[in-house]
C-alpha cells in the first residue's frame, strides 16, 4: 500500500517505515498515526519480515504531535471527544508498538520530541544519531502533564525523567546512551547503515523465539505495574486539559506553543 506520509522500504527480512513529513519535522497529523498503524499491523501479518526499524525522514525523527491540526480541528472537543481520540491514536496505537509481535528499532536523529519521545521509547531498541537529542516539554509549554504515554521512567529512571519533565529541557544522544535510554549512536551519517545491520542480526535470530522472548521481557515490565502505571497517567493527562492553566495555552493557540518553546516540541 502506499502511504502519504509514511515511506516503507524492505531489505530482506528487515521493514524500515520512516515518517515522511520532513517538511514539517515530522509532526505528527492524524493521517501520519493512521498510516503508520496500519504499516504496523502489515508488517506484524507478513511472515517475511522479522524485524521493523521505526525512523524519520529528514533532519529529525518527529517534533511531535501536529499542534497546528489540533488548534484547527480539535481545539474545542469535548472531554468525551478528546478522550476517544487520544485514546486511540495516541494512548492505544503507543501500545501496540510496545506489544508488536517483532523486535523493532528506532532510527533516531535531530528531534525526538514529545509525541515523538513516545513513539521511539515503545521500540525495543533505540539507535541514535550524534545530533539526536529528546525531549518532552509540554509541561511548560501546553500545561499538560506530560504527554498520554508516560513511558519515561521506564526507560531512563525515575530521577531522570523527573529531571527532563520539571525541566523541559533536552536530553542528548551521548546521555541517552550512558542513562540507558539508547543502544547505541553513531555518527548522523552512518545512521541508516548502522541501524540497518543491527536490525538484520536480530532478524537472524529464529523468528518464534523472538517473539517468545519479547512477550517475557514485557510480561516482566507488566509485573512491575508498566501497563497500570501508563494507564493512570493517562487518565491524569487528560484532567490536565480541563484546567485553567491550559485553557490558557488554548485560548492563546495550541500552534504557537511550538514558536515558545526552544526545543522545538510538540504535544
Amino acid at each position: 500500500m502506499d502511504y502519504a506520509t509514511l515511506a516503507v522500504e524492505q531489505h530482506g527480512a528487515v521493514r524500515r517505515i520512516s515518517l515522511a513529513r520532513p517538511e514539517a519535522r515530522n509532526a505528527q497529523s492524524q493521517q501520519m498515526l493512521d498510516e503508520l498503524d496500519h504499516a504496523l499491523a502489515a508488517a506484524a501479518d507478513d511472515d517475511s519480515v522479522r524485524v521493523v526499524v521505526l525512523a524519520g525522514q529528514g533532519a529529525h525523527f518527529s517534533a511531535g504531535h501536529d499542534l497546528k491540526e489540533a488548534q484547527a480541528k480539535r481545539a474545542d472537543f469535548t472531554v468525551e471527544e478528546r478522550w476517544e481520540y487520544e485514546s486511540l491514536r495516541y494512548y492505544g496505537y503507543c501500545l501496540r508498538i510496545w506489544d508488536f509481535p517483532k523486535p523493532t528499532i528506532a532510527q533516531v536523529q535531530g528531534a525526538c520530541v514529545a509525541g515523538g519521545f513516545m513513539i521511539a521509547n515503545m521500540c525495543d531498541l533505540v539507535v541514535c544519531a550524534d545530533d539526536a537529542y529528546f525531549s518532552d516539554p509540554v509541561g511548560h509549554t501546553l500545561a499538560a502533564a506530560a504527554t498520554e504515554v508516560l513511558i519515561h521512567p521506564w526507560v531512563m529512571g525515575l530521577r531522570k525523567a523527573k529531571e527532563m519533565l520539571f525541566t523541559g529541557e533536552k536530553i542528548g544522544a551521548e546521555e541517552a546512551l550512558r542513562i540507558g535510554m539508547a543502544n547505541r549512536v553513531v555518527p548522523v551519517a552512518e545512521l541508516d547503515a548502522a541501524t540497518l545491520a543491527l536490525a538484520q542480526r536480530v532478524a537472524q535470530a529464529p523468528p518464534f523465539g523472538l517473539k517468545l522472548l519479547k512477550r517475557s521481557l514485557n510480561r516482566g515490565a507488566d509485573a512491575q505495574g508498566f501497563r497500570t502505571a501508563l494507564a493512570a497517567h493517562f487518565d491524569t493527562h487528560q484532567l490536565s486539559h480541563l484546567t485553567e492553566e491550559f485553557r490558557a495555552v488554548r485560548e492563546r493557540g495550541l500552534a504557537q506553543a511550538i514558536q515558545r518553546n526552544k526545543s522545538g516540541g510538540a504535544a
